[in-house]
């Protein structure tokens, strides 16, 4: 028979052990977001950080995550590579938070992937970018080139009559690499790359480059540029240099557009989501961003809305895993969707996510108009090797 002393040491043992379960279930899950507060992304960061925190609110509001709540931890990755190291190696290995989410340029996003591999963790990557970046612990919910190009082209050669065409960039990967599909595309269908430019991603003076596009006479311009503060500088560029092209944006988002006034108006942009989309989803979404930001509010836009919704994809993967650990979550990932503001979002094709894509132009005002919009396009083969 069991001494007094043994019952009460057994008893202490048996409820240290459900204090510390009730502690760990109670602890949260902590997910990091990297971003550039500073840099070329700093124009479009503030959206992407209020976008994270209405879903943590939302999501935190209905129960959390298997009965635990989410805790964000922002890090500035300063708009490029030397910063990414940084924000991750803080991230990953210091506050070791259990997942990723993160809009960011394509140099950010490539020199913080060994950091990501090494301290496995998953990483849902929401920003649009040029395609074919791959590994194991990503995956992608915002659009690529094989979404994205086709409807400018498309619009400038059968509404416009467009059959010459000027490209420019930032030097760097993301805006070679949209351009290089855009030309190859251009010429699979018949039109001609009449010029191809590019400025440093911290260069801001566009003149010489389009001294070079007067001097050709170009039916249409396209560019992709890093997003952000280059947009805004070369569209303030372009207008003060008395040409009236159409002009076409791969890199600009809704918010973007909406402060730079009427330097904007006219320009011609793809995107998967626009806050003029007209539905229920959307709706509720607009109207939760007002009620929680109010007069501080950043229009919600293409680099912020995937954001919040790969929160709703994170949550829905590790209920399905049961679990926040890495693998399991990594395999959920490309079996869970969830249905928002952009509509049915799913990472199950190589990784990335059919997309409705749309075509606008900015107005007056700032907005843009939706001129069509193409449903469930496919982002191709983009990491078929990825297991």
């Amino acid at each position: 028979m069991q001494s007094i002393k043994q019952c009460l040491l057994a008893g202490v043992l048996a409820a240290t052990a459900i204090i510390s379960v009730s502690a760990h279930a109670a602890d949260p899950i902590r997910i990091g977001v990297a971003v550039g507060l500073s840099g070329a992304n700093s124009v479009v960061a503030p959206a992407v950080v209020q976008s994270s925190q209405l879903a943590v609110d939302e999501i935190n509001a209905a129960g959390g995550i298997l009965g635990r709540k989410i805790e964000l931890e922002i890090a500035d990755d300063a708009s490029g590579a030397v910063g990414a190291q940084k924000a991750y190696d803080s991230l990953v290995f210091q506050k070791n938070v259990d997942a990723i989410i993160s809009m960011e340029t394509s140099a950010a996003r490539n020199a913080a992937l060994p950091a990501i591999t090494r301290g496995r963790k998953p990483l849902v990557y929401t920003s649009f970018y040029e395609g074919r970046s791959c590994n194991p612990w990503m995956y992608v919910n915002g659009w690529v080139p094989e979404q994205q190009v086709a409807p400018v082209v498309d619009y400038f050669e059968k509404s416009k009559g467009a059959k010459t065409f000027y490209l420019v960039g930032n030097d760097y990967v993301f805006g070679r690499g949209m351009l290089d599909f855009t030309k190859k595309y251009i010429e699979q269908h018949g039109g001609k790359v009449v010029g191809e430019e590019y400025l440093p991603i911290d260069g801001t003076d566009w003149t010489p480059i389009l001294s070079k596009i007067r001097s050709v006479h170009p039916d249409a311009l396209i560019s992709a540029t890093a997003g952000g503060a280059p947009n805004v500088a070369l569209a303030k560029q372009l207008k003060g240099s008395g040409m009236t092209l159409p002009y076409g944006n791969l890199a600009i988002d809704e918010a973007t557009a909406k402060s730079m006034s009427d330097v904007a108006t006219g320009i011609y942009m793809s995107g998967s989501y626009f806050t003029s989309i007209d539905t229920p989803e959307n709706r509720k979404f607009l109207a939760a961003m007002r009620k929680r930001f109010g007069n501080d509010l950043k229009t919600p836009n293409e680099l912020s809305e995937p954001q919040y919704e790969a929160f709703y994809l994170y949550k829905a993967a590790v209920e399905k895993a049961g679990s926040v650990e890495p693998a399991k979550v990594i395999k959920a990932l490309g079996e869970v969707s969830y249905d928002g503001p952009r509509g049915p979002v799913s990472m199950d094709r190589s990784r990335h996510t059919p997309l409705s894509m749309r075509l606008g132009q900015v107005q007056a005002d700032g907005s843009v108009k939706i001129l069509q919009t193409f449903p469930g396009v496919d982002p191709g083969a983009q990491c078929p090797n990825i297991k």
